[in-house]
C-alpha cells in the first residue's frame, strides 16, 4: 500500500465542506417543536393527587386550559425541589394528549417544573 498524501489548503476545504453540509442537514432536519419554559402563578396544588393549577399570561392559550383561563394538570417536580403553594410562581413545561376512549373524548395534562423562589 502506498501513503496519499493531500495538501494541506485541500485538506482543510474538505473539512470546511464536511462542518457545513453537518450544519445544513442539522438546521433543515432538525427539531421543529422547541420547548418553551414559561413561568405561572400556582392557583392550587392538591398534594394527594399531585395535581397542580396555573394561571397567568403564560398559561393562555396552551392546549389543555380550561375556561377559567387556568391549566391543571398532573405535576412532575425534581423530588428535592419545593412544594407548591398556591400564589407561588412556578416555571413550568406542560405536555397535553388527547384520545378517545369508549367513544369519549379525553384529554391529560402533564406539567413539569419547580418553584421559582
Amino acid at each position: 500500500m502506498a501513503n496519499v498524501t493531500l495538501p494541506t489548503p485541500v485538506v482543510l476545504a474538505g473539512a470546511g465542506l464536511c462542518l457545513l453540509a453537518g450544519y445544513l442537514v442539522g438546521a433543515v432536519a432538525g427539531a421543529t417543536d422547541q420547548v418553551e419554559r414559561r413561568t405561572a402563578e400556582v392557583a392550587s396544588y392538591d398534594a394527594d393527587g399531585q395535581q397542580v393549577c396555573l394561571t397567568g399570561a403564560a398559561v393562555e392559550g396552551l392546549p389543555g386550559t380550561d375556561d377559567e383561563g387556568r391549566l391543571c394538570g398532573s405535576l412532575r417536580r425534581t423530588p428535592s425541589s419545593a412544594v407548591p403553594r398556591e400564589g407561588d410562581t412556578m416555571r413550568f413545561v406542560s405536555v397535553a394528549t388527547a384520545e378517545q376512549v369508549d367513544g369519549k373524548a379525553r384529554q391529560q395534562v402533564v406539567v413539569i417544573g419547580d418553584v421559582v423562589r
